[in-house]
C-alpha cells in the first residue's frame, strides 16, 4: 500500500484487496470478479487472511473458475472464508449464493436507481471489507453507498452489529469525505428484537422477501 500510494495514490485500498483476492487462485470469492477467469490473473496462492505468495501450478490445486454458474476448482488447500452464523448450512449457503446472484443484477427490486458497485473490474457482490465480505455493495441515485446484509432465514438482532461494522469500514476506508453510506437488511423474516433495534437507526432499512413459483401446463 506504501507503493500504491506512492505511485498511484487516487487507487483505494479496497481496489487493491479485491485485486489480490481476484488474482489468488484459492480464493473462495474471486469467482464474483469477471477478470478471474483469465489465466494471466492466476499469479497468488492465498495463506491466510493478510498472506500471498505466488501461484505454483504444479504443486498448488487448480485455479478456482466459474462455470455454468458453477464454482470450479474448490478443493485441498481452498481457503476458507470466515463465518458470521455457525447454524449456516450447506444448503442454506447455495440458496444464500443463487439470491445473491439475481439481487445484483435486479437491484431496482430493492429501490429504484439502485445499482451494482463496480470499479475497474472489480464489482459490489461479496466486496471485501477487511478480513470480512460484505454480500452487495450498491450505489444509490444520489451516489450513497448501500451495503446489503442477505439472511436466507430470519433475520436477528445481532445481524445490525455486522451491517454497522461494514457500513463504518466502508466509510473510513472507501467512501469520499462526507459520501453517505447506508444499509439494509433483507431476510425471509425480520425477527421483533431486530426491528426494534434497526427502529433506532436512521441509515439502515429492513426487507422482507418472499419467493413463488408459477406453473403453466404445455400439454
Amino acid at each position: 500500500m506504501e507503493w500504491f500510494n506512492r505511485k498511484y495514490p487516487k487507487i483505494k485500498q479496497t481496489t487493491v484487496v479485491a485485486h489480490l483476492t481476484m488474482m489468488s487462485t484459492n480464493s473462495q470469492n474471486r469467482v464474483n470478479y469477471t477478470l478471474h477467469s483469465n489465466p494471466e490473473n492466476d499469479l497468488f496462492f492465498q495463506l491466510d487472511k493478510s498472506h500471498f505468495r505466488l501461484y505454483q501450478p504444479t504443486m498448488d490445486p487448480p485455479p478456482k473458475r466459474k462455470s455454468n454458474g458453477l464454482d470450479q476448482g474448490a478443493g485441498e488447500g481452498t481457503l476458507e472464508e470466515e463465518s458470521e452464523d455457525d447454524s449456516f448450512d450447506s444448503k442454506e449457503f447455495a440458496y444464500e449464493r443463487d439470491l445473491k446472484n439475481y439481487l445484483s443484477k435486479n437491484l431496482f427490486i430493492v429501490e429504484p436507481g439502485l445499482r451494482l458497485y463496480e470499479e475497474e473490474g472489480i464489482t459490489g457482490i461479496e466486496f471485501p471489507a477487511g478480513n470480512r465480505f460484505i454480500d452487495i455493495l450498491a450505489v444509490d441515485k444520489q451516489n450513497s453507498y448501500v451495503v446489503i446484509e442477505l439472511k436466507v432465514s430470519k433475520g436477528y438482532d445481532r445481524v445490525i452489529g455486522q451491517l454497522l461494522r461494514y457500513m463504518a469500514w466502508i466509510e473510513k476506508n472507501h467512501a469520499e469525505p462526507n459520501q453517505r453510506v447506508r444499509g439494509v437488511i433483507l431476510g425471509s423474516s425480520i425477527s421483533e428484537d431486530l426491528s426494534l433495534a434497526a427502529s433506532k437507526i436512521n441509515d439502515v432499512e429492513l426487507f422482507e422477501y418472499a419467493l413463488s413459483l408459477t406453473l403453466t401446463k404445455v400439454k
